[in-house]
């Protein structure tokens, strides 16, 4: 299979306040708009990817019967250069809030979180080197 593109819907009852979110603090563009869905994009610089991302009405009927639910358990990775920045940025001049504080983590990425309107975790990130327990698990 060849697959054209791959990116996240995410169900939400929230979808004006969602697409703010992205477009406001992650630097998306809406590429379609329709009352139950908004398609974003994020267009990569030289050396960084393209990346989607679209919001639905979890009622929109085109959503199989017992399905329509807003979306629960998900955490987005944003991988970043500089995760200090960033939390200047979105939480400490920004004000949002973080949902776990900017920390280094032994498995190689300092970060932080904050949700979007309707729940989704958002996990900024930087890659630092890993302890020497955990160096030794990656191929």
């Amino acid at each position: 299979m060849k697959l054209s593109s791959c990116y996240p819907v995410l169900a939400t009852t929230r979808i004006a306040e969602s697409r703010d979110f992205y477009t406001t603090w992650f630097g998306f563009e809406v590429v379609f708009e329709a009352q139950w869905y908004v398609s974003l994009r994020r267009a990569g610089a030289d050396d960084e990817p393209t990346c989607e991302l679209a919001l639905l009405d979890p009622a929109h009927p085109t959503i199989p019967a017992g399905f329509g639910k807003p979306v629960q358990g998900v955490l987005l990775n944003f991988e970043v250069a500089d995760v200090d920045a960033e939390w200047d940025r979105l939480v400490t001049s920004g004000g949002l809030r973080p949902e776990l504080e900017l920390r280094t983590e032994d498995f190689g990425q300092r970060h932080f979180i904050v949700a979007d309107p309707g729940g989704v975790l958002i996990d900024v990130i930087t890659e630092v080197a890993p302890s020497a327990e955990f160096a030794a698990q990656f191929t």
